[in-house]
């Protein structure tokens, strides 16, 4: 079995329960306490791993009574969540934040697995940067574009 990195436990332990609930509610510290790490690890997990094109909606309130809620995003329908992940592209997305957009939307099934195996071949670092040296934005425009198809079909 593969070692798995502290990161991926905390993700799968908080996924857990957002399986079962719409939203969680944790202190970061107590999240910290129980896995033995600074912090600032669960925050780097939940501000990578819990981010909108993951699906999630996070809010946070600091100080003694604060706490951090994960909210599952459910949208009303197929058109209003590629509409979602369009406004998450700005004029450039890296590489990582693309793959994020596509692997949540083949999760929630709005598109088919050869379907992201194309997109993700189309986002890949080495195919653009053999274009040209202005990847992320070319990748912006290119998954815009295709999101936008999407939408219509």
């Amino acid at each position: 079995m593969a070692k798995r990195n502290m990161s991926d436990i905390i993700e799968s332990y908080l996924k857990r329960f957002l399986k079962e609930s719409e939203q969680i509610e944790i202190k970061r510290s107590d999240i910290a306490e129980r896995f033995d790490c600074v912090p600032s690890q669960v925050n780097y997990v939940i501000n990578t791993r819990f981010t909108q094109a993951h699906g999630y909606q996070v809010e946070s309130k600091r100080g003694g009574g604060g706490y951090i809620r994960i909210v599952k995003i459910h949208l009303v329908d197929e058109v209003e969540y590629i509409d979602r992940m369009i406004g998450l592209i700005d004029q450039q997305i890296s590489e990582k934040d693309a793959q994020n957009i596509i692997n949540t939307m083949r999760q929630n099934e709005l598109i088919t697995e050869r379907e992201s195996r194309i997109m993700l071949s189309l986002m890949d670092n080495i195919t653009l940067t053999s274009i040209t040296d202005y990847e992320d934005q070319l990748r912006a425009y290119l998954l815009k574009t295709t999101l936008k198809e999407l939408r219509i079909n």
